[in-house]
């Protein structure tokens, strides 16, 4: 599909580098409030580091507690303050909290954030050929408004009360009334003014994502020629656009009941033996309003992953990706399907055995495109002249947790053992593979491979290795041996498990994966020296270092806002022409022409 005249007047052929640069002369237009997407891209990936970091030290300390449930941790008190109690041991409540603030900041400030709101940004206009997003202004908007989210947040974690618990989920009635605990209090509040913020950031970003991409697109950038990034990112934009309004009304119903005597998700509540006034509310009505987004929230976090995944084994393989088409009709089955298996998550509430079973088959059809997307992974790497770069292997990586992480969910996904299984940490082994440590390796391969693009610069390759096998073996490590705890029945959220002797024998399990975290933890302090030392010391890096296809890499390694000093690239060919026979080169970036003898193919054809 050729861009219309009225496209090509939004991005003309030919820019002024003095024109385009004229209104980034002042710091604060350049580095701040800036409408470039390539720097928000960064605003985005710093902002997300910096929690990422502050969640994997959230986790740490829940981890301690159950690793290392009779040491003293007097010593984290200048840390943790009020938060170690009189006998040395972290306090129960805050226990909650961190594991609350953990799941919130992981799932949402990092992986849907961090994620989507770097590469979408970073990626959109660079590969689809266009100068910019299709609102500069809405694009800065949305990266103000999550910054505005997260200091809302952070600043949750230092009340007195303390920052909100009873999960990343929130569920009533314990998140509904302000007096059951401390973190249900001013914390809960916080949580909920927080993520409105954060959601109104999403949705226009979103809107700007899929106005770029159907406006936007160059000459001959036709939706059958896109890179599968593109489609990921498209595709995630109209997911977050259509499922998180709903948790904005749960969220507005919940604050509602805490503030105004409403009964939405309250009914025959007693606390402290007295009855509260609230009658006729479900708390499973707010559990359907955020599954209906929680869910699709995993493929919101998932996809951009797998699209990258995609650009980056094509590439590294030097041979195209295999089954284009149907990589686009799996993703597109995953976008449709990941709306109708929201209530997986609710076998054990009571709903109708008949309505579980059909939720249960749902479930198991959504794993036949994601199987899709795995066979063509593992295709396109099949006699594939690889080159392992740091990028290369965790997104080989990213395919190894998708498989062993979505086998589990069968199990999951299976009604009746469920029952078993759900909230033990079966549960969270399942989604910490499937879903955190594959978006994440998603998130670690598309800082390696574009890395050039953003900061005209390499990082360094040894210390990639070693951050990439550090993190690997570790995430297994810590996840892999919860599976067994889970099948146990150990239950999530439990502060110890000392006190019950069927539980007992798990200690010396729960130690080892405690000790695995910390290491795993520590092992991103060689990424983030790896990053912070490169953008300044870094080798050079060359024009296009990967020998890549895509329109990115057409651009001057210094890249100004506009992208393009001259005309925007004319796309001629699909982006994953690699190895092709016939020709010398083992690469054909999009906007070399096709030949006559390719012409004819292509009519025939």
């Amino acid at each position: 599909m050729a861009t219309s005249e009225a496209q090509l007047e939004l991005q003309p052929d030919a820019v002024s580098h003095d024109d385009e640069h004229a209104h980034h002369d002042s710091f604060i237009s350049k580095y701040i409030f800036s409408t470039d997407h390539k720097m928000i891209a960064k605003q985005f990936l710093i902002t997300g580091m910096f929690w990422a970091l502050l969640g994997g030290l959230l986790s740490l300390v829940f981890r301690i507690q159950l690793g290392f449930p009779e040491a003293d941790l007097t010593w984290l008190k200048p840390v943790l303050g009020k938060w170690i109690n009189e006998t040395g041991k972290i306090d129960p409540e805050f226990f909650l909290a961190a594991v609350t603030m953990h799941g919130t900041i992981m799932v949402f400030f990092v992986l849907t954030a961090g994620l989507s709101g770097t590469f979408s940004n970073l990626l959109i206009p660079l590969q689809i050929g266009a100068r910019d997003m299709a609102s500069g202004f809405m694009n800065m908007l949305s990266y103000w408004l999550f910054f505005l989210s997260g200091v809302i947040m952070f600043f949750s974690l230092f009340i007195e009360t303390g920052p909100a618990s009873g999960g990343w989920v929130v569920y009533p009635p314990l998140s509904a009334l302000p007096q059951a605990i401390k973190g249900s209090g001013l914390g809960m509040t916080l949580w909920l003014v927080a993520m409105v913020f954060f959601i109104a950031s999403s949705l226009i970003g979103g809107i700007n994502y899929i106005s770029t991409v159907i406006n936007l697109r160059t000459k001959g950038m036709t939706f059958g020629r896109m890179p599968l990034t593109i489609w990921s990112f498209f595709l995630t934009a109209i997911i977050g656009l259509l499922s998180f309004p709903v948790l904005v009304a749960a969220a507005l119903l919940l604050v509602f009941d805490r503030s105004f005597g409403t009964s939405f998700y309250l009914s025959e509540i007693f606390i402290g033996g007295e009855a509260l006034p609230n009658v006729g509310g479900s708390p499973i009505l707010y559990q359907h309003l955020f599954w209906f987004l929680g869910h699709p929230e995993v493929y919101i976090v998932l996809l951009p992953a797998l699209g990258i995944t995609s650009e980056i084994i094509a590439t590294n393989c030097r041979k195209p990706i295999f089954g284009y088409k149907a990589m686009i009709l799996s993703m597109l089955g995953i976008t449709v399907l990941s709306f109708v298996v929201w209530a997986h998550h609710m076998f054990v509430s009571g709903m109708n055995p008949f309505l579980g079973k059909i939720f249960m088959w749902m479930t198991l059809i959504i794993a036949v495109p994601s199987a899709v997307k795995v066979f063509n992974y593992l295709t396109t790497l099949w006699r594939g002249n690889i080159i392992f770069t740091p990028a290369m292997l965790f997104s080989i990586a990213l395919v190894s947790f998708f498989i062993t992480g979505g086998i589990t969910g069968i199990f999951l996904g299976n009604s009746t053992l469920d029952i078993q299984l759900h909230d033990t940490y079966f549960v969270v082994a399942h989604f910490h593979l499937v879903m955190g440590s594959a978006s994440f390796f998603g998130l670690m391969a598309g800082v390696y491979h574009w890395f050039p693009k953003m900061y005209g610069r390499m990082l360094d390759k040894k210390l990639g290795y070693i951050h990439f096998w550090a993190t690997f073996i570790g995430a297994y490590m810590v996840f892999f041996p919860l599976h067994f705890i889970g099948i146990a029945g150990f239950p999530r959220r439990y502060y110890s498990f000392t006190n019950f002797d069927v539980f007992s024998s798990f200690g010396d399990l729960n130690t080892f994966v405690s000790i695995a975290a910390i290491l795993t933890v520590g092992a991103q302090l060689i990424f983030l020296f790896n990053f912070f030392y490169s953008i300044y010391r870094g080798r050079k890096a060359p024009k296009n270092p990967w020998n890549s296809n895509t329109l990115e890499w057409t651009t001057p390694v210094e890249v100004g806002h506009g992208n393009w000093p001259g005309a925007i690239p004319e796309v001629h060919r699909w982006p994953y022409d690699y190895s092709k026979p016939g020709f010398e080169a083992d690469f054909i970036p999009q906007d070399v022409p096709l030949t006559e003898e390719e012409k004819k193919q292509e009519v025939e054809a």
